[in-house]
Formats: structure tokens, C-alpha cells, sequence
């Protein structure tokens, strides 16, 4: 069974949030714990994911805001070669989030490069993290199919995600089409895939 991997942001993911019951419901997931949750650093950040990622094998990863990110800057890492593909919700604006929390962030600059593994991004129009013109370049440049949730500010506690059930459906179609895409390589390209699948 492929490992999921569960990526929160910045100081985590409380309970309560959408990723803790994830965690809880399905067997194979796991929340990936960090040294520090209030001061994240990239490069501890990601000694600790790649680390998770070698002791698995193969995963999903299935992140939120700052862990979106995280997740984004395994386009050139050899961690990137264990990676399934990624769920990503409500990435954050790297400027922005550090300007909202002054002092607390070392994560080096915006991630652009195209991500070797299959992804989705999942945004909101009304995230305080991310404007939604930016949300849509950053998805082009990652190389993800982008889903639109709308109004849903930043997909969290706060906004009124909980267990999320919608979430469980989008992320299991997701999964379904990367491994369509797997036993049939003579379909179109995976972002035109999955923009058909869950528009």
C-alpha cells in the first residue's frame, strides 16, 4: 500500500483540522512531524519529509498552505523520486505569509520550478494567503491542475473545514487519474485530465 503523507503549515495543524482527521481516518496516513512547527526552516523542514519519504518508500502527499511549499520544493530534490503525487490546498503567498508573521519564517523564496510528480492544487478566491491570479500562476508554473473551492478563505479551521468530505472525494479522484494516466500513457496531458475530472 502506498504511504500518505501529511504535510500542515505553519504551526501546524490543530485539532480539529481537516488534516487531523485524515490522519485518523485512513490507515495509511501519516502527519509529518516537524522539529519546530512555530519556526519553520526549509532545509529542517525538508531533511525531515525526504527522511519520511525514503523510510516509506512511496507516498501521496497531502499538504496545507506552508506545507504546499514544502512539498513544491522537492521539484529538484531525490525525495521528489518517492513521490506519487501531491494534493496541495491553499498554498501560501511566501511573501505575504512572512509579512503576517514577521520574524517566524526561513523558508528561502517562492518555489517555481515545474514538479516532476503529478499534482493538484485545490484554492480559494478569498484566501488571505494567496491571491487567486497568483494561486493560478503558481499552479501553471508547478505544472499542477488547479481546483477552485471558491470562497473558502484559507481551507482551514477558521474558514470552516473540518473533516472535509469533499476534500476525501477530490483527493480520491486525483489519485484515480494518476493511475489512469499510468496504465494508459497515451492519454492527454495529466493537468487537461484532472481540469475535466473535477470541474
Amino acid at each position: 500500500m502506498v504511504a500518505t503523507l501529511i504535510l500542515p503549515g505553519l504551526n501546524g495543524s490543530a485539532e480539529g483540522h481537516w488534516q487531523r482527521h485524515w490522519a485518523r481516518d485512513q490507515a495509511s496516513a501519516t502527519i509529518v512531524r516537524q522539529v519546530s512547527w512555530s519556526t519553520p526552516v526549509l532545509g529542517h523542514w525538508l531533511a525531515v519529509l525526504e527522511s519520511e519519504l525514503e523510510r516509506v518508500g512511496e507516498a501521496w502527499l497531502v499538504t496545507h498552505s506552508l506545507g504546499c511549499l514544502l512539498a513544491a520544493n522537492l521539484a529538484d530534490r531525490p525525495g521528489a523520486q518517492h513521490v506519487k503525487g501531491a494534493f496541495l490546498v491553499a498554498p501560501c503567498d511566501l511573501d505575504r505569509t512572512e509579512r503576517l508573521h514577521p520574524g517566524a519564517i526561513d523558508f528561502g523564496s517562492m518555489p517555481t520550478k515545474t514538479l516532476p510528480f503529478p499534482s493538484l492544487v485545490v484554492g480559494s478566491r478569498n484566501d488571505p494567503y494567496m491571491d487567486f491570479a497568483e494561486l493560478r500562476r503558481h499552479a501553471a508554473q508547478w505544472g499542477s491542475a488547479l481546483h477552485d473551492l471558491g470562497h473558502a478563505g484559507h481551507i482551514n479551521i477558521a474558514s470552516g473545514f473540518g473533516r472535509w468530505e469533499q476534500g476525501y472525494h477530490l483527493f480520491s479522484a486525483f489519485i484515480g487519474r494518476v493511475w489512469d494516466r499510468q496504465t494508459r500513457p497515451a492519454k492527454p496531458p495529466l493537468h487537461s485530465i484532472l481540469g475535466e475530472a473535477i470541474s
